[in-house]
């Protein structure tokens, strides 16, 4: 055959649903919401709403975190209703198999697969700052080399990022339900701890501080585009990787149960209410002091919470914040080390990934996303790969919504018709399409370069390795 036959070749539905049959459908909606608000509601709510409104955005970044969520709310629509009618594991790699052809899954799988190995390794990583920043009050202080990754500050080893990631992977070795109530315990810990802030920073809120609500627009002196529409759609791009984790969520279809209701809500019902949550934050935030003077501040809510005096309910709030980032350790390491066992199922990568355990769980996979994870976090500097995680991400998520225009009229004969459809067919896709290919626009030249990269290293795996031991081979 040749490439471009291999690389549409599209995967049967049902072969998939026979493959993952196996997997113990566990998951309802509650774990479902928990998996999605703990991965998407992560580090990012407690810095970046400061950040953005210092640099881009000044007290309009509540508009940044609201477009970013529009364009997220669309795409999760068309995710919605991909994992109802496919509830396959591995997401869009699976559903774009099926819709579009292998290569072309292929494509949108690589690109996740960034996501989860960076995604783990910045939440490690980020998880081992705070959780330091928090002890160090106290006395207890890491030698710089078992503090920091290699080579950054007379680093070796991030022991604690190496430690935190082993530890979740031993978790979730040992079965899906088990993590689901580690998760659900810690998810309320953490919305807690986030409301409690929204509610005693609102107590010191000084209207002057909203005014003006959008800023002038001008270039600062580091070339960022600040007020004005141009710095509130600076801050989608930065947002937008906030907004990712709902793909997490999907990854999990194949284990979760009825998945025609249990995974519309679970998404949806997620995003909705991590919105509520950061759009709360951010107004807050600024509302407590001047955005300006959150440059820079890699702790803007702790510091708002102390500058106004409340150092006890800071500490609080940031301790929880440390131990509720093993949630999205939890949600990011299921549903990358689902989408490296599709991989394996598929033969796209060495069939011993594609494998369950004794107890149909695929620890495998599970072994190797633990094992890269902690290489990438623990050894080696990564900042400047982060925005690759939402650039991976972005183009999976065109995949997606163009691929309802195939799914669609495929429903009710080779594939079920789901319980539920993205509403305004056909508007609706095309718009999610647009404003993920918007955002993806706005990354920064850094991270689009990075992308064609990772593409062309998938490119080449996939003719080196992917396309001769695919099982659709042996059709």
């Amino acid at each position: 055959m040749s490439f471009i036959s291999n690389f549409v070749r599209k995967e049967d539905p049902n072969v998939y649903q026979d493959k993952d049959s196996h997997m113990a459908r566990v998951l309802g909606v509650k774990d479902i919401l928990a998996l999605g608000v703990g991965t998407i509601v992560s580090t990012s709510i407690f810095t970046l709403p400061g950040v953005v409104a210092a640099q881009h955005a000044g007290p309009a970044v509540a508009l940044s975190f609201l477009a970013a969520a529009v364009v997220a709310g669309l795409v999760a629509f068309a995710y919605a209703e991909m994992s109802a009618a496919m509830p396959f594991a591995g997401s869009a790699y699976s559903w774009i198999n099926v819709v579009f052809g292998e290569g072309f899954g292929w494509i949108a799988g690589w690109a996740l697969l960034a996501e989860y190995f960076i995604a783990v390794a910045f939440v490690g990583s980020g998880l081992s700052a705070n959780f330091r920043g928090l002890i160090e009050p106290l006395g207890i202080t890491y030698p710089k080399a078992l503090a920091n990754p290699f080579g950054t500050d007379g680093g070796v080893i991030d022991i604690t990022a190496v430690v935190v990631i082993v530890l979740v992977g031993l978790l979730l070795s040992r079965g899906v339900s088990t993590a689901a109530r580690v998760q659900n315990i810690l998810v309320t810990l953490k919305v807690l701890a986030v409301l409690t802030f929204i509610v005693v920073g609102a107590t010191t809120i000084h209207a002057s501080n909203y005014v003006p609500f959008i800023p002038a627009h001008h270039v600062s002196a580091d070339g960022n585009q600040f007020g004005g529409w141009q710095g509130i759609y600076a801050g989608v791009s930065m947002i937008f990787l906030s907004y990712i984790g709902f793909d997490s969520v999907a990854a999990n279809s194949a284990e979760a149960k009825d998945p025609q209701k249990t995974m519309p809500r679970g998404i949806l019902g997620s995003l909705l209410i991590a919105v509520v949550l950061f759009v709360g934050v951010a107004l807050v935030l600024v509302g407590m002091f001047k955005y300006s003077d959150y440059a820079n501040n890699a702790e803007p809510v702790g510091w708002a919470l102390r500058q106004s005096g409340h150092e006890i309910v800071a500490t609080v709030v940031q301790g929880i914040a440390v131990v509720g980032m093993f949630t999205a350790l939890i949600g990011m390491m299921l549903a990358g080390s689902r989408l490296i066992y599709s991989f394996g199922r598929d033969g796209m990568l060495p069939k011993w990934l594609g494998q369950l355990d004794k107890n149909n769980l695929p620890n495998h996979a599970l072994i190797v996303l633990t094992v890269v994870a902690v290489i990438v976090g623990s050894l080696f500097p990564f900042a400047f790969l982060s925005q690759l995680i939402s650039a991976g991400t972005l183009i999976a998520f065109m995949f997606v919504s163009l691929g309802i225009y195939r799914l669609r009229p495929r429903e009710g004969k080779d594939i079920p018709d789901p319980a539920f459809k993205m509403p305004w067919y056909p508007v609706m896709p095309a718009l999610a399409f647009l404003g993920a290919l918007l955002v993806f626009w706005g990354l920064d030249i850094d991270a689009k370069l990075y992308a064609l990269i990772w593409f062309i290293v998938g490119l080449f795996v996939y003719m080196a390795y992917g396309m001769r031991h695919s099982y659709l081979n042996k059709k």
